[in-house]
């Protein structure tokens, strides 16, 4: 009697009602996934290049004996923060693809509504589903704390910053995690899911804070990036602790600088935030899973049918003719079709424009906090928003060309459009130009923003000519890479994964290797040259250079031969800091990136007709 008493309460604390069978199966069977090893793996070695980066930051600090001893203490505040801000990132992101499709996988192969039909609730479903992989992100973490620990014995770091890191990471993973959780019930594709999360994190992270700022002041923005200037609003501190950027900087700028912290934060009070924010995010699943789960039990296909049937009588007949009607094509049919494609699937063209305007509505907002703060005529802020501006570009592109091809395969249309009289050419330039309309929106407010600000004077008339080659460049690679790798895989989530990964190899990981093998060869003349050869293909570093050189009111009303493009550090040519043949190198990085796009363009039309399905 008192072992059959007993044992509810042992259950109880063993959480194993509100985790389910399916934390337990995930328990037992993670580690035979070879997905989890190559994860596992590939954090190591991101790990390894972000710390031998930081060690190269502080490599300079040569001398005797004495004096590096002395300095050991930097070379540990260095390390650790590397690999805290590694970790905070890494484990939001990681979060993010881990569950963009652990509720849509379930609801695809129709086996959530024979779930709910066993003893497993939704509760079960969801928090089962969570835990599973936050255990993978907690494995993670802990490989990252033996390092953290013996770096610790250099000083300038003391346990409550390794500590509360972990727990602040740690949280902020659980946040990011239960949005993509949240977005997978109701939409199929991984990548869309990902999409949505990284748009609402930035809008949490970034966005509310400068919006924010409109209203209280820059100094707000220096608090949620810099996290070096003191708060004494009770408000402001009460905003800091929804934002795991700001608690982060400023529990980094803490250690830096611990003397010159006056600011009032407690980390538990951030952690407990965003638990209750997700416990809300994952109540909200639960519910929908739930009422998902139930249509599909009782047959019913469509999973957004009780929204149509909530339209009215009017509406439906609008949408029925709208459905029925033929459309004439004009022009290239598969350019055509491509322009009608919502630009995120589940997206309509309406909720499109309605992102757009928001989007330039939060843009004109910073550039009204920019001019009351007086910013706008200085050079890093266009850099900023130029490069802002570039990376978006770049992220628009390799989504959408990656899933041009991959989309018509999941969908079985493919196979079709290939019987159809078109040929390979035909195709490949239509969804060429498709991709390329579908980002014409990020590129048209780049433009917009150096033509407004180079008639207002802040910006160097070459500027416009210098940063359309670099773009120019981009989009042709970025297009004809993606297509090609579109052709090759035949789920859009793996295709996107493999072109993120590439390209941040390409254009990270590797130029952060040479510089690391550089610093060891002693910087020498071969090593320095290839070195800076490679890093200045990658186009943010030739828009940080464009934009030095030309960016404000102090560079704006230079004549051509007095602009300076600071190239130093990277070659060893004569006057390559001067306009002429700053502009000829681009070109030529330019002509370098577009053949290689026409390459990858070309080897993308030779497998169309291979592995059609």
């Amino acid at each position: 009697m008192a072992s059959l008493s007993i044992k509810p309460v042992f259950n109880f604390f063993r959480f194993f009602w509100l985790t389910g069978p399916l934390f337990d199966k995930e328990l037992r069977i993670s580690s035979r996934r070879r997905l989890n090893y190559y994860l596992r793996f590939a954090y190591v070695i991101l790990l390894i290049i972000f710390v031998g980066a930081a060690w190269l930051s502080v490599e300079h600090l040569r001398g005797s004996i004495v004096y590096q001893k002395s300095r050991l203490a930097e070379i540990g505040q260095s390390i650790v923060m590397t690999i805290v801000l590694f970790q905070f990132f890494a484990a939001q992101i990681i979060a993010v693809i881990l569950l963009s499709n652990s509720i849509s996988d379930e609801i695809y192969h129709r086996t959530l509504g024979v779930l709910m039909t066993t003893p497993i609730n939704s509760l079960q479903i969801v928090i089962g589903k969570l835990f599973s992989k936050l255990l993978q992100i907690l494995i993670l973490l802990a490989i990252s704390l033996p390092i953290l620990a013996i770096v610790r014995v250099f000083g300038g770091v003391s346990w409550d910053y390794i500590i509360s890191s972990f727990f602040i990471t740690l949280t902020a993973a659980v946040f990011a995690g239960s949005i993509s959780l949240a977005f997978s019930i109701k939409n199929i594709h991984a990548y869309v899911v990902i999409i949505k999360s990284v748009f609402i994190l930035g809008v949490i992270y970034i966005i509310m804070p400068i919006i924010i700022a409109a209203f209280f002041g820059y100094q707000l923005i220096n608090i949620f990036i810099y996290g070096s200037h003191v708060v004494n609003s009770p408000l402001l501190t009460a905003l800091l602790h929804f934002n795991p950027v700001g608690i982060m900087s400023i529990n980094t700028f803490i250690m830096l600088s611990p003397s010159g912290a006056t600011t009032f934060y407690f980390w538990p009070v951030h952690c407990i935030i965003m638990l209750i924010a997700s416990a809300l995010i994952l109540a909200f699943s639960v519910k929908v899973v739930r009422r998902v789960a139930l249509r599909q039990i009782l047959g019913e296909l469509d999973l957004f049918s009780k929204v149509r049937l909530s339209l009215s009588k009017d509406k439906r007949n609008k949408l029925n003719e709208y459905i029925g009607s033929i459309r004439d094509v004009t022009g290239p049919p598969v350019f055509w079709k491509e322009a009608r494609k919502p630009l995120i699937q589940g997206i309509d063209r309406t909720n499109n424009k309605i992102g757009l305007a928001a989007t330039i509505i939060t843009l004109l907002i910073t550039y009204y906090v920019c001019y009351i703060n007086k910013g706008l005529d200085e050079g890093y802020v266009h850099l900023l928003y130029v490069g802002m501006f570039v990376v978006i570009g770049i992220i628009f592109n390799i989504v959408l060309s990656v899933s041009c091809i991959t989309s018509e395969k999941e969908s079985f249309a493919w196979p079709i459009l290939l019987t159809t009289s078109l040929d390979d050419w035909h195709i490949m330039l239509g969804k060429a130009l498709g991709v390329f309309y579908k980002c014409l929106p990020v590129w048209l407010l780049l433009e917009s923003h150096l033509i407004a600000f180079i008639i207002i004077g802040y910006i160097h008339p070459i500027a416009f000519l210098q940063i359309s080659i670099v773009v120019t460049g981009v989009i042709v690679f970025l297009t004809g890479f993606g297509i090609y790798i579109s052709s090759l895989c035949k789920k859009t989530t793996w295709a996107i994964i493999i072109s993120f990964v590439s390209i941040l190899f390409m254009w990270l990981f590797v130029p952060i290797i040479l510089g690391i093998a550089t610093s060891f060869a002693g910087n020498k003349g071969f090593y320095r040259t290839f070195f800076g050869l490679y890093y200045s293909l990658n186009p943010i570093v030739q828009i940080g250079v464009v934009m030095e050189a030309v960016g404000g009111i102090e560079n704006s009303n230079l004549s051509l031969s007095d602009l300076r493009y600071n190239w130093i550090n990277l070659y060893n040519f004569e006057n390559i800091g001067k306009v002429f043949p700053t502009t000829k190198l681009l070109m030529s990085i330019m002509f370098f990136y577009s053949s290689f796009g026409a390459f990858f363009a070309w080897l993308a039309k030779r497998r169309f007709r291979k592995n059609i399905i």
